[in-house]
C-alpha cells in the first residue's frame, strides 16, 4: 500500500513538472453579421454572413519548454461559418493555420501551412485587417494583404526581434516529381514597428498560381478548374507565375493613425489560349497597381472610426485597356469589453475598363458577388467577439 502511495506520488510530481514546462491554449474568434449589397449578381441582398471583419475561427496552440532556451511549437486553427456551422477554407480541418517547429535564440523555424511574408508585413497596414474587414479590402483581395489564401507545405524561418526589427523568409515545396520549381512559392519580408511607426516590405512568389496558392484550399483539385473566382483576376488563372511585391507604413499621432500602402501584382506568362483559365485568350505579362490610404481616429477608449480610399489599376494587355477599381470604406466601431465589438461598415466600389475575362469591367466588392453594373455598394452590421 506504502509502494503505491509513493509511486502515485512520484507520478503526480512528474506531472507537475511537466505541467509546468508545456502548455496549450485554447482561443478563437466568432464574428457574425448582416449584410446588404445594392447588386449582387443583378439583385439587393440581404444576407447574415460570418467572417467579414475577421475571419471566424478556433484554434490550438501550444509550446514546451526544451531547455537552452529551445521551445518546441504548434498552432492549428480551424475556420468555420457560424451560420452553418460548415468549415471554411474549402472544408479543411486546419484551413487556417497548422504548422510545428522550434524556437530558438536565433529565431523560430516552422514547418506546415503557413501565412506568407505579404501577410506578415502587409495585413497589420492594411485597412481590411485593421477594421474594415474583407469588405474594404482590395478588389478580389488581389495581393492577399487581408490573407485570403495560405501556403501548403511551407518551410518558414523568422527572426528574433532586435529593438523592433524583424525579417523572415517562406519556402513551399511544389512536391512535383521531376520538377522542383513547378507549384513551388517562396516569400521575403522585413519591417520594423516602434512605438509610433510601422513600417513593412515584402516580396512573394508563386509559380502554377491556380493549382498551389489559390487551388490548395480545395477539397478535390480537378485539372483545368478555375480556382481564381474574382473577376478582377480570374482571367490569368493560365499564367506561369505570380509575383507581389508590397510596402506600407502607418504612423500614429495622438489618437490618429495614417496608414498607406503600395502594391505591384504581376501576373507573367498567360497562356494566350483561350481556355477556362484563360477566357480572352490573353498573352504576355499583365500588371495590378494598387494604392490604399487609411485613416483610423480613437474617439474615446471604447469608440473609434476609420476611413479608406483605395486604387487599383490593371495595366493594358493585347491592346485593350485594363480595369480600374476606385473604392471607398467607412467603419465605426463601439467595444462593449475588450474583446466584444459591435460595429458597422459600409463600401462603395466603381469599375471601369476590361476586366480580367475580356469582358467589361463590373464592380466586385471582395467576398460578394459581384455586381453586375459598374458600381456596388455594401453595409455590414455586425459583433465580433474573441476567447
Amino acid at each position: 500500500m506504502k509502494k503505491s502511495i509513493l509511486s502515485v506520488a512520484t507520478l503526480g510530481a512528474f506531472c507537475s513538472v511537466a505541467h509546468a514546462q508545456s502548455s496549450v491554449t485554447l482561443y478563437g474568434l466568432i464574428d457574425e453579421g448582416v449584410t446588404f449589397a445594392t447588386n449582387a449578381g443583378g439583385h439587393q441582398q440581404y444576407a447574415m454572413s460570418s467572417g467579414e471583419l475577421h475571419g471566424t475561427r478556433w484554434g490550438l496552440r501550444g509550446t514546451e519548454d526544451l531547455g537552452g532556451g529551445l521551445s518546441a511549437i504548434f498552432t492549428l486553427e480551424n475556420g468555420f461559418d457560424l451560420g452553418t456551422g460548415k468549415a471554411g477554407q474549402g472544408g479543411l480541418e486546419w484551413g487556417r493555420q497548422a504548422f510545428v517547429g522550434l524556437s530558438s535564440p536565433v529565431g523560430t523555424i516552422t514547418f506546415g501551412r503557413q501565412y506568407d511574408s505579404v501577410v506578415d508585413y502587409m495585413t497589420p497596414l492594411s485597412s481590411g485587417s485593421l477594421w474594415g474587414g474583407y469588405l474594404t479590402s482590395h478588389p478580389g483581395d488581389l495581393d492577399n494583404t487581408i490573407n485570403t489564401q495560405r501556403t501548403n507545405n511551407a518551410i518558414k524561418y523568422k527572426s528574433l526581434n532586435y529593438s523592433g526589427f524583424t525579417f523572415e523568409g517562406v519556402y513551399s515545396l511544389g512536391g512535383v516529381a521531376g520538377n522542383f520549381t513547378q507549384n513551388q512559392i517562396f516569400s521575403l519580408g522585413a519591417g520594423y514597428v516602434g512605438h509610433s511607426l510601422n513600417v513593412g516590405v515584402a516580396y512573394l512568389n508563386i509559380r502554377s498560381p491556380n493549382t498551389s496558392f489559390f487551388g490548395n484550399s480545395v477539397a478535390t483539385l480537378t485539372a483545368g478548374v478555375n480556382n481564381e473566382t474574382s473577376p478582377v483576376y480570374s482571367g490569368f488563372a493560365s499564367a506561369h507565375t505570380q509575383q507581389i511585391i508590397a510596402a506600407g507604413g502607418a504612423y500614429t499621432l495622438g489618437s490618429a493613425t495614417l496608414g498607406i500602402l503600395y502594391t505591384n501584382t504581376k501576373y507573367e506568362s498567360l497562356s494566350g489560349v483561350a481556355n477556362a483559365l484563360n477566357p480572352a485568350g490573353s498573352s504576355g505579362t499583365v500588371t495590378l497597381n494598387d494604392i490604399e490610404v487609411n485613416l483610423k481616429y480613437q474617439f474615446t477608449p471604447a469608440v473609434y472610426a476609420g476611413v479608406t480610399y483605395n486604387y487599383t489599376d490593371a495595366s493594358s494587355i493585347d491592346g485593350k485597356s485594363g480595369a480600374k477599381y476606385n473604392q471607398l470604406g467607412l467603419a465605426a466601431h463601439y467595444l462593449l469589453s475588450k474583446r466584444t465589438d459591435l460595429y458597422v461598415i459600409g463600401v462603395y466600389q466603381k469599375a471601369s475598363g476590361t476586366q480580367s475575362n475580356g469582358g467589361t469591367a463590373v464592380a466586385s466588392i471582395t467576398t460578394l458577388t459581384p455586381s453586375t453594373t459598374d458600381h456596388q455598394g455594401a453595409v455590414r452590421v455586425g459583433i465580433c467577439h474573441t476567447f
